[in-house]
């Protein structure tokens, strides 16, 4: 799979904000903030996950379609890999 510049992007942005979790806990900053910027990027992780597996079944049910083969069970795949990251 070919992974765009925004989803890149994504992760760019999540490794700046890890970074700056491990400087906030490095000064000693608050547990609560720390928490809120752990939080935040948890949703960000979660949601550049479902875009990576979004894109993925529409590409892969698109093949699919083509070969002419059943997509269901590639919907149910999508499906598991979002509920297991939860």
């Amino acid at each position: 799979m070919n992974y765009d510049d925004k989803v890149k992007n994504r992760v760019k942005r999540i490794e700046g904000q890890l970074k700056g979790i491990l400087r906030m806990m490095e000064e000693g900053q608050d547990c609560r903030e720390v928490i809120t910027q752990l939080s935040a990027t948890r949703t960000a992780i979660d949601r550049t996950m479902g875009v990576i597996v979004s894109s993925n079944l529409v590409e892969c049910v698109r093949k699919a379609n083509e070969d002419g083969e059943d997509t269901d069970a590639l919907v149910q795949e999508a499906v598991n890999l979002l509920v297991k990251s939860r």
